[in-house]
């Protein structure tokens, strides 16, 4: 008996253009905000002051677009079906921020595949996945489309 790593996620031929991933949902905190201004820097008021951002059009603080890109990713993860078969990031595609995601807002990330393409070369291919980033009402607060590079399942497994 093996006690290799054995990937859960899906093989590169595993994925089928029209099929639908549907996440966990997880709740934006502000201690959330807080880490993520510290990691990246970025201690914009709108994200970080009660009083500032209460005098913007919004009313109240923001999280960062990049905090939740990246929740937005670790949600993507934990369901399992690239977990061990990705073996790269490879791009991000019409990203947008369509809403603003509030402290306190619950997102959950709508995934479709909406393309796949061979790189033997690679051992594998790139599957093109549209994200929808959902709020608690169903409002699509970001969207685009990510390209990941998945490895082709082993020779002794096909």
């Amino acid at each position: 008996m093996s006690d290799a790593y054995t990937p859960r996620g899906r093989y590169f031929e595993d994925f089928r253009v029209g099929e639908r991933i549907v996440t966990a949902a997880r709740t934006v905190t502000e201690a959330d905000v807080v880490a993520f201004a510290g990691l990246s820097g970025d201690y914009n008021p709108i994200h970080t002051d009660a009083e500032f951002a209460a005098q913007t059009p919004f009313g109240q603080r923001i999280a960062h677009g990049l905090l939740v890109t990246a929740i937005a990713s670790g949600l993507a993860m934990q369901t399992g079906f690239i977990e061990g078969t990705t073996l790269a990031f490879r791009e991000m595609r019409e990203w947008k921020f369509v809403k603003p995601v509030f402290l306190g807002d619950t997102i959950r990330v709508v995934i479709t595949v909406v393309g796949t393409r061979p790189m033997r070369r690679l051992g594998g291919g790139a599957v093109d996945f549209k994200l929808e980033v959902r709020n608690q009402r169903g409002d699509t607060v970001i969207k685009g489309v990510w390209t990941v590079l998945i490895l082709s399942r082993p020779q002794d497994e096909a």
